[in-house]
């Protein structure tokens, strides 16, 4: 099977499921894991996000989205060359990734389109599943939704009974969105509270004056699409009511792939480190508050 994946997340699912090989075109934003660099490149994100601060990317993006402008641009000449047999894409969030519906005059006649869009943390398991089924490998998928499944249990009773953590997870910093869709299930499972977010909705702006009314304990930088190095970088200027931490969402929380349950661990030791081990992954403790920027 010839598979094109303009999700990463759907890349790094196909990669766990062990048919990298069967990828023959990715998203520029398409990078883990290491074997996928280098593969053609199908879409490209119309917005460089390099060369802009968070609110000017805020406004670039909402702009585009009024206008009906699409944030993505999709070489349909290649994609038709790579004739593939199956394209994976979402429909989730048009921030994100180019949507099934944008496809609709660049893609190869007889190629299957397969739309993955979770909403929650039992959601992105089953999206595994379902890659799993369409691809030929469900015992292996269900082995990773179980591990992620299992992963989320073991953390929640070790967080149990402990007292809850409140928290503000900003997926972007200017403005501040909070978190959506699987993240507050993801704080909940690793004894957090979320103070603004909606479980299995999608996330939406609010002002660094109504996250610091709300109390959080512990604000958690993640913004969607960037590691902690650059997320620390971005939020250095932020006045904030309490510690803060920047995170790698781009790995472990703003894509809806099997590392989420990294992501439970992580939190869970930032929430709780008495109680859950330190996971390793990169976070950046931020200091020095200044002015937003």
């Amino acid at each position: 099977m010839r598979v094109c994946s303009f999700l990463p997340s759907a890349t790094e699912i196909v990669a766990e499921l062990g048919l990298v090989d069967t990828l023959v075109g990715v998203s520029q934003e398409c990078r883990w894991p290491a074997e996928v660099v280098g593969k053609p490149v199908v879409t490209a994100a119309r917005i460089d996000p390099a060369t802009l601060s968070s609110l000017e990317i805020d406004t670039a993006v909402r702009a585009a989205l009024a206008e009906s402008r699409p944030l993505y641009s999709v070489d349909a000449e290649l994609l038709d060359k790579l004739d593939p047999d199956l394209i994976l894409t979402q429909d989730l969030c048009a921030v994100c990734a180019v949507s099934g519906g944008e496809l609709h005059d660049a893609c190869p006649a007889g190629a299957r389109v397969v739309s993955l869009d979770p909403r929650t943390y039992g959601d992105v398991a089953d999206s595994v599943r379902r890659l799993g089924e369409v691809l030929g490998r469900r015992e292996q998928a269900e082995a990773i939704a179980a591990e992620m499944t299992d992963t989320a249990a073991e953390v929640a009773a070790a967080t149990a009974g402990l007292p809850r953590r409140r928290a503000f997870f900003a997926e972007w910093i200017e403005p501040p969105f909070c978190a959506g869709h699987w993240l507050p299930e993801m704080i909940e499972i690793a004894g957090g509270a979320d103070v603004l977010g909606r479980n299995g909705e999608p996330s939406y702006p609010t002002t660094w004056q109504a996250v610091a009314a709300a109390g959080p304990e512990l604000v958690v930088i993640g913004p969607c699409g960037f590691g902690a190095e650059e997320a620390a970088e971005r939020a250095a200027g932020l006045e904030l009511p309490c510690p803060a931490v920047a995170v790698d969402s781009d790995s472990y929380y703003s894509r809806p792939a099997p590392r989420l349950a990294d992501g439970v661990r992580q939190l869970a030791h930032l929430f709780h480190p008495g109680a859950v081990p330190d996971p390793g992954l990169p976070e950046i403790v931020l200091e020095g508050p200044t002015k937003p920027g």
